[in-house]
């Protein structure tokens, strides 16, 4: 069927400009109110203005691609009346209305047989995928010369159309952006969206025109005032229909689930999450997907997609949506503990993205229309810079403490630049504290504060550290998000969970008011008797609320909203004993090994590595602690005849002297190994206790 302007016209019937006719002139009112609304594109437009020439250079097909709701379209509209304006009639095909034939395109398309000036606008050509040879190679060479031909589809032509030499010369392939930010909020203005909610919308819809227009469409027919604007259920539910379509499969779906929640998708992570279905046949579904992109680390779809999936499924299946999420996150968590540490940092940017999916969240991270930043190491030349930069933002107290952590810890500071010019935007730190000496309390009394804030709760042991995000300097956007400060976060996300031997981990923030929610969610706390040094310090203790029941409880948050109230200290810490207290019970333990009761009074209980609910499973997990750090003596050379020596001793009734004999040792040389042995396991037992796991 062919369409001039969307009025319905009969097959081969073309349009020529001027027409008399009462349908003409309303046609003619309508593509007035399409050129008004028309926003950006001019590229594209001066594309097809070059292509109306037939000068040599101009090419004679243009194929224009991109997901649903780009404004191919509304593209397509706009070259029937540069066409018509410049005198060319215009023969329209909408793919969606015809049967896929070649004879019913044939028929659609007649009138560009035979008008060699003809325009040949073919709309959701992806539903003539399975003819697309045909147009090429029987169709298209039929028509006159100076036919101008645009083709516009969700999916990229063929590429054995780049592959002939022919149309390599005469055609031309433009996969349509979405707008940008000056062209996207142009079109909301147009529209008649609340100003005020624009900064929503557009973080919402980012340039996808569609959404832009229902979104704007909503906001302008309801109040903001007082709100933060989020798409309603309509405009998701039209979007997706619109978008999306109908799924293949319920392992398609849940795949697409997976792929909107994700930051990036691959096959490794559908094999995890979707461990019953082929992950390979559905990564490859995906990546053909026209609003689905390929990017170095995987697949992701556009924003506006992504954003509609999540909060469908989110508000469609809470339990599921969960269970899909913990199956991503525990993933992304083992991968940021263990893997190398680039590999690691992008993990902890794919989690940072998971946790931060609830749209109350959104306002404090960056801008998505913001310049790209990167997280770099401090280079010589930068250190005179960043103590500058901390003197104009903070003051000169704080400039002297980043002279002071220069000097001591340098490894600790992690710098931000701009993409586009390696500008240098700003820095953090993250220092880790083992004891405050004199020295480091006059250099910064903000990080002695802090130390001594978690010391009247819960001092770190010997071996345990404090972890301190102490500065977070950036001269652009001080203490407010930007996408340098969501590089924060993620530093922040990541020294958290790599962390060993950490008891503590504290947050110094300017404006605790602003940034409390983002803090509360994350379950840090403020302790009590602060300072007006420190009016913005966030704590959590590891060794009360360890890192798998941490993330957990991030989950439990990310369905619930922001947060009510804000954290508190935890009631109590599960872990007291000193490094002297914790060898003692080892020893203790040791003699009572295989003596329920003995162990049921252990210290050794009040330990972390002690996964247990009640009292027979705590002795359980405690025999299972005392046998791996047995273990480890039989499997290192090093330490092998110091197990025999161990066992025999604690796990029969012979008396010293009697397990000497049976080992055939002079006593002196069996209480030697024994002594070794003994400490061996103790260093063993401390080793995991302050690392806060033991290893499989």
């Amino acid at each position: 069927m062919a369409t001039e302007d969307s009025a319905s016209r009969s097959a081969g019937e073309t349009s020529r400009p001027h027409a008399s006719d009462r349908r003409g002139r309303f046609a003619d009112k309508l593509a007035t109110a399409r050129m008004h609304n028309f926003v950006g594109r001019e590229a594209e437009v001066e594309l097809f203005r070059h292509a109306l020439t037939g000068e040599p250079s101009a090419p004679s097909v243009i194929v224009l691609h991109g997901p649903g709701g780009i404004g191919k379209s509304a593209l397509l509209q706009r070259y029937a009346v540069e066409a018509r304006s410049a005198g060319r009639p215009v023969v329209s095909v909408d793919s969606r209305t015809i049967y896929p034939s070649p004879t019913a395109f044939e028929q659609a398309a007649a009138g560009a047989l035979f008008q060699d000036d003809c325009v040949l606008l073919v709309d959701s050509f992806e539903r003539c995928r399975d003819m697309e040879e045909w147009v090429r190679n029987r169709f298209l060479p039929r028509l006159p010369t100076g036919v101008l031909v645009v083709l516009a589809g969700r999916l990229p032509p063929d590429p054995l159309w780049r592959a002939d030499l022919g149309w390599r010369d005469l055609m031309r392939v433009v996969s349509l952006p979405e707008l940008d930010g000056r062209q996207a909020a142009a079109l909301l203005a147009g529209q008649g969206a609340d100003p005020t909610a624009h900064r929503e919308l557009l973080s919402f819809a980012g340039g996808n025109p569609l959404a832009l227009r229902l979104a704007a469409e909503v906001a302008a027919h309801g109040s903001t005032e007082g709100t933060v604007w989020a798409p309603s259920r309509a405009v998701i539910e039209q979007l997706l229909s619109h978008l999306v379509g109908e799924l293949p499969s319920p392992a398609h779906r849940r795949a697409l689930e997976v792929c909107g929640h994700a930051l990036d998708t691959t096959e490794d992570l559908l094999r995890v999450v979707l461990p019953e279905e082929d992950a390979s046949h559905l990564f490859a579904w995906l990546r053909q997907l026209p609003f689905v992109r390929s990017g170095r680390f995987g697949v992701y779809p556009h924003d506006v997609v992504r954003d509609a999936l999540d909060s469908d499924f989110r508000w469609r299946d809470p339990d599921r949506y969960m269970a899909m999420h913990r199956a991503v996150r525990r993933h992304l968590v083992e991968r940021i503990r263990n893997a190398p540490e680039q590999e690691a940092l992008r993990a902890t940017g794919a989690y940072n993205y998971i946790i931060s999916r609830a749209p109350w969240i959104r306002k404090f991270h960056g801008s998505r229309d913001e310049g790209g930043a990167y997280e770099d190491a401090v280079r010589p030349e930068d250190a005179a810079e960043l103590v500058r930069m901390t003197r104009e933002v903070e003051g000169e107290q704080s400039a002297a403490a980043v002279e002071y952590w220069l000097a001591k810890q340098p490894e600790s500071f992690k710098v931000h630049r701009r993409f586009s010019s390696n500008e240098l935007l700003g820095f953090m730190v993250w220092l880790r504290v083992e004891w405050p000496d004199a020295d480091m309390r006059r250099a910064d009394p903000v990080v002695a504060e802090a130390w001594d804030a978690v010391g009247d709760m819960a001092r770190p042991r010997h071996g345990e550290h404090l972890g301190v995000a102490r500065f977070m300097v950036h001269r652009h956007t001080p203490h407010r998000p930007s996408r340098a400060w969501d590089l924060v976060h993620m530093r922040i996300i990541f020294e958290l969970l790599r962390a060993r031997h950490c008891a503590w981990s504290c947050v110094v923030m300017a404006d605790p008011g602003f940034w409390e929610p983002l803090m509360t969610y994350m379950d840090m706390f403020q302790p009590p008797g602060r300072s007006d040094r420190t009016p913005g310090l966030f704590c959590h203790d590891w060794r009360a609320v360890r890192v798998d029941e941490w993330a957990e409880g991030i989950d439990v948050r990310l369905l619930s909203g922001p947060p009510g109230k804000a954290a508190e200290e935890p009631k109590a810490v599960t872990v007291t004993l000193t490094r002297e207290e914790c060898d003692a019970a080892v020893r203790e333990a040791l003699r009572n090994w295989l003596d329920p009761d003995a162990l049921a009074v252990s210290p050794l209980l009040k330990c972390r590595i002690i996964e247990a609910d009640d009292g027979s499973q705590a002795v359980a997990a405690l025999q299972e602690v005392l046998n791996k750090a047995v273990e480890r003596l039989q499997a290192n050379p090093r330490t092998r005849h110091l197990h025999a020596v161990l066992t025999t001793t604690f796990q029969t009734s012979l008396t010293q002297e009697a397990v000497a004999r049976r080992l055939n040792m002079a006593f002196s040389t069996y209480r030697r190994y024994l002594t070794r042995a003994i400490d061996e396991v103790r260093e063993r037992v401390w080793l995991w206790e302050t690392q806060g796991h033991l290893p499989d």
